[in-house]
C-alpha cells in the first residue's frame, strides 16, 4: 500500500528527476507552473502533502499526468492495482477522500480517479491546461458542479462529460455520501503559465 508520506517521497523524486532532466532552476519551474519557488522547495524536500491543484500545475509544466509525479517507473505492458494502493491525495473536512487509481502518459494521458465526498463537502479546482477534459460517473449519491460559473446537478447513475480548462467545483450537497469515478484526459506537450 503506498502512504501519503510514499507519495510524497516519490512525487519529491519525481519533480526534482523532472526538473534537473529538463536543466530547469527552480525559480523557471515557479515562473512555468505557476507555483511559489517556496512551495515547489517543500515539494522537492518531501516536507509537504500538496494540493491536487498544485500538483496539476507541476505535471502539466512537465507535460506529464499526475501519475507520472507519482509513479516513474516505465509503463508496463500489464499492470494491476490493488484496491489499497493508491494514495489519497485529497482529503475533505468531513472525512471524503480523493485517489488517483492509475494516471498513465502513452499512448495519451488519461487519469482515472476515485472521489468520495461527505455530505456538504467541497472542492474547488481551477483551471487545467487547454482542451482538458473530465469524466465524472457518480456511482452513488448526487454531485454538484459549477463550471465556469453555471450550476449542474449529477445524481446517481448519470455522467457528466465538460472541458476543466476553466474553474470548476464539485460538491455533495446530498445527505449521503457522493461516490464518483472521475476520468480526466489531458493533452500532451508541456504548460507554460507565462504564455
Amino acid at each position: 500500500m503506498l502512504t501519503e508520506r510514499d507519495a510524497q517521497a516519490a512525487i519529491a523524486r519525481q519533480v526534482k528527476s523532472l526538473r534537473q532532466g529538463r536543466k530547469w532552476s527552480l525559480d523557471e519551474l515557479a515562473s512555468r507552473s505557476g507555483v511559489s519557488k517556496g512551495m515547489l522547495v517543500q515539494i522537492e524536500g518531501a516536507r509537504t502533502n500538496p494540493s491536487i491543484g498544485t500538483l496539476c500545475r507541476v505535471a502539466e509544466s512537465f507535460g506529464v499526468s499526475v501519475g507520472r509525479l507519482i509513479e516513474g517507473e516505465p509503463e508496463p505492458v500489464v499492470k494491476i492495482v490493488g484496491a489499497d494502493e493508491p494514495a489519497v491525495l485529497w482529503r475533505g473536512p468531513g472525512g471524503g477522500a480523493g485517489r488517483l487509481l492509475r494516471g498513465v502518459n502513452d499512448p495519451a494521458f488519461v487519469e482515472v480517479w476515485e472521489w468520495r465526498m461527505a455530505p456538504g463537502e467541497e472542492h474547488d479546482s481551477g483551471d487545467h491546461a487547454p482542451r482538458t477534459r473530465e469524466i465524472i460517473h457518480v456511482r452513488e449519491g448526487s454531485l454538484t458542479m459549477v463550471i465556469d460559473g453555471a450550476d449542474y446537478r449529477v445524481r446517481t447513475g448519470e455522467t457528466i462529460d465538460f472541458f476543466a480548462d476553466r474553474p470548476h467545483r464539485y460538491g455533495n450537497p446530498g445527505p449521503v455520501e457522493a461516490v464518483l469515478t472521475m476520468v480526466v484526459v489531458l493533452p500532451t506537450g508541456e504548460r507554460d503559465r507565462r504564455v
